[in-house]
């Protein structure tokens, strides 16, 4: 049985959120955004992860629905998978993942009730803010003393951006989250596993200094007129590498077209 809410105007998600969590009144709380279709067995696989009280919350594995309509999207689907069997695999291993992602996620509704005033009055720059409520819903969770976790066969397929100005202004909204709601996770830190320490150093350093690297190319080929060739190489060998693992684990060879995510990364994501 479902019960809709109605709200006068458009909120925005996280208080739309806040008003369903309220109103509902079961022991867990699905979050699916409007455009993922999820498998039959979803809720009960998400439910079954549940069902240890120290969980607080639960992510399934996200896909493209829509990978076959653009090379963009193929590439987006791949990222997808590379996000969820890597990153998130490994810290649920710790039971530290550190974002569950909103369009699959199931979160306990106790642990919820007792994070909501937090979650609402979140501010950045001296107003409300309204991006990167997942992330930030996650680290709650887990300063609360929850773990969170990753289930890998609770699959849903959500739309992904098809066209790289919407995608370019999604990745933005997820960097400036991620970078933001570092602050808040290096206190938790100390009472994680010391891989998620490197894992949080690695994603917020990272991007740093492969920013630094390409301007130092940059800077060698105007001022020496040379190319830096080693650069060049250890990246593209580095990137083959990353792919060549990935289709091996996946067992699916268009892992090696991930590569020209690579270029997408260093003159376009970067940049930003």
């Amino acid at each position: 049985r479902f019960n809709f809410v109605l709200l006068r105007e458009n909120v925005g998600k996280r208080k739309a959120q806040i008003a369903a969590i309220r109103r509902s009144s079961g022991d867990l709380v699905l979050n699916v955004d409007s455009d993922t279709t999820l498998a039959s067995d979803v809720v009960t696989k998400l439910a079954l992860k549940m069902q240890n009280p120290d969980i607080g919350a639960a992510m399934g594995q996200l896909t493209a629905s829509n990978r076959n309509d653009t090379w963009l999207a193929r590439l987006i689907d791949m990222e997808y998978w590379l996000a969820c069997n890597e990153e998130r695999a490994a810290q649920a291993r710790f039971g530290a993942v550190l974002c569950c992602c909103g369009p699959c996620a199931m979160y306990r509704r106790s642990a919820l009730l007792l994070l909501l005033d937090q979650y609402e009055s979140q501010y950045f720059r001296g107003k409300p803010s309204d991006f990167g409520e997942d992330r930030h819903l996650t680290i709650l969770m887990l300063k609360a003393g929850f773990r969170t976790e990753y289930v890998p066969d609770a699959i849903a397929a959500t739309v992904v951006p098809d066209r790289m100005g919407p995608y370019l202004r999604q990745q933005l909204r997820w960097a400036r989250s991620t970078f933001r709601d570092t602050l808040l996770a290096l206190r938790l830190l100390p009472g994680l596993n010391h891989y998620i320490t490197l894992d949080v150093v690695g994603q917020n350093l990272g991007p740093l200094l492969l920013a630094l690297t390409v301007l130092a190319g940059l800077a060698q080929v105007a001022l020496t007129a040379t190319v830096p060739w080693w650069t060049v190489i250890m990246i593209a060998f580095m990137t083959m590498v990353r792919c060549s693992v990935a289709s091996f684990r996946a067992r699916q060879l268009r892992f090696l077209a991930f590569s020209l995510h690579t270029p997408i990364n260093l003159f376009v994501l970067l940049p930003l």
